[in-house]
């Protein structure tokens, strides 16, 4: 069966809950995938969290070898705007006045409120009551634990619940809109000329892209130790069918290191303690690696293209053994991406701002992650307003990208989890980073 993956946007009090990925392409963001087993050699003694942070030539490479729905999730919402409302309606949790559906729950302000707040801050609350509670307006107040019981048997997901730094994103989009619409509206006058990027900016720009070229480059002479992609068409050979997945994760594994070797080199990745330096790789590599591929895709042929020469169309993924519901929303992000036109400065950029989330889980130092961020975003807004100076909306819809990334990475998530009941078996690196514990 499949996993919908549901994203929610809240904004003045009122949440809509869709299940698509942001408005980037029809594609719905569902994906299954299955895949064979790949293992990789690494030397004993050394822990998973270690790998992250491993030199790539320290880490060698190998080849080796319909999901049933989880257990105990709230039954959705059926998907289409939400009922209009007749006035008497009550919340789900408590039984107060509702204002409208909340999270995918008709609910009142404060139980919205309340649910809000526990997902954002990861709250864990104790009953006096062993968690037998009633739930109402007088009992709200004094046991919240069986609150957020509640609230999840009526269905509140915690999905829906945008994070801080998608608000950010959301009200800087705002912003960004209101401002061109402003200058629409103004009596026409000459562009004035955009000064040129700070020195400081302009040095950190090129730094950044002789990086990512000298990464890509050692992949590049890593490309012989991949896997030959089989030239038998046999879908039934198994032997062809663990080679190809063989060659795909070998690549993954490939980027991995790429994207790894990047981030040591950022200024101020260092700087940060070992545990936040792992928690920002785990959570920002597959959205990196998912930017990374969109980088590659080709319109013409309508193809990603790896290591120069490696092209894979649709059909080639399906035969590494990825589903079509994995595959559509993939390409339907690269070709959105193409459309914009980035150049390897802008890429380069949004990476950075990628991996200093602060937002992640598992982070415990936010303001300094929230630091080291923001140099890249002042960089990328004043070099989008001097490249393009007519197009005021490219700045938020770049950074609306890396929102639609966080939803690309909850479906890969749920291909991660199906591969684990599967009992399919990834290298070491790819289980820490992905989080598939054995």
């Amino acid at each position: 069966s499949r996993h919908n993956i549901i994203f929610c946007i809240s904004d003045s009090g009122y949440s809509i809950c869709l299940s698509v990925v942001i408005e980037e392409g029809p594609s719905a963001a569902t994906a299954e995938v299955k895949q064979e087993k790949l293992s990789q050699t690494v030397s004993y003694g050394t822990s998973h969290n270690e790998l992250l942070l491993m030199e790539p030539s320290d880490i060698k490479m190998y080849p080796t070898e319909d999901t049933p729905a989880p257990e105990g999730h709230p039954v959705k919402r059926k998907k289409g705007p939400a009922p209009k409302m007749l006035g008497n309606e009550v919340c789900s949790v408590c039984g107060d006045k509702a204002s409208g559906f909340h999270y995918n729950v008709l609910s009142c302000e404060g139980c919205k409120g309340f649910f809000r707040r526990s997902v954002i801050k990861g709250a864990q609350y104790t009953c006096k009551n062993s968690g037998r509670c009633e739930m109402d307006m007088y009992m709200r107040r004094k046991c919240q634990q069986c609150r957020l019981r509640k609230c999840r048997e009526a269905g509140m997901l915690e999905q829906c619940v945008l994070s801080e730094e998608q608000i950010r994103l959301k009200k800087m989009k705002k912003q960004e809109e209101e401002t061109a619409r402003t200058s629409a509206v103004a009596t026409p006058s000459p562009a004035p000329e955009m000064p040129p990027l700070a020195p400081e900016q302009q040095e950190m720009i090129e730094k950044l892209v002789a990086m990512q070229k000298q990464c890509n480059k050692r992949s590049f002479l890593d490309r012989p130790k991949v896997t030959p992609w089989p030239q038998s068409q046999d879908p039934l050979n198994r032997e062809v069918r663990q080679q190809r997945f063989a060659h795909f994760t070998e690549l993954a594994i490939m980027s991995v290191q790429e994207i790894v070797d990047f981030a040591k080199q950022l200024p101020g990745f260092l700087e940060l303690t070992r545990e936040d330096q792992i928690a920002l790789l785990k959570t920002s590599t597959i959205e990196i690696m998912l930017l990374e591929t969109s980088r590659r895709y080709n319109p013409a042929i309508e193809s990603i293209t790896f290591l120069k020469d490696f092209s894979y169309n649709k059909e080639d993924f399906a035969k590494a053994g990825l589903q079509l519901e994995f595959i559509n929303p993939i390409f339907e992000f690269s070709k959105g991406m193409n459309d914009l036109h980035l150049d390897e400065a802008e890429y380069a950029l949004l990476i950075a701002i990628n991996i200093f989330s602060a937002d992640r889980p598992n982070v415990q130092d936010h303001e300094l992650v929230e630091r080291l961020q923001q140099p890249y975003v002042d960089a990328l807004h004043s070099y989008i307003r001097i490249k393009r100076p007519n197009d005021h909306l490219m700045f938020p819809r770049m950074l609306m990208k890396l929102v639609s990334l966080r939803t690309l990475s909850s479906v890969h998530s749920e291909q991660v989890f199906a591969l684990r009941l599967q009992d399919k078996k990834l290298p070491p690196l790819l289980s820490e980073i992905w989080d598939v514990h054995e």
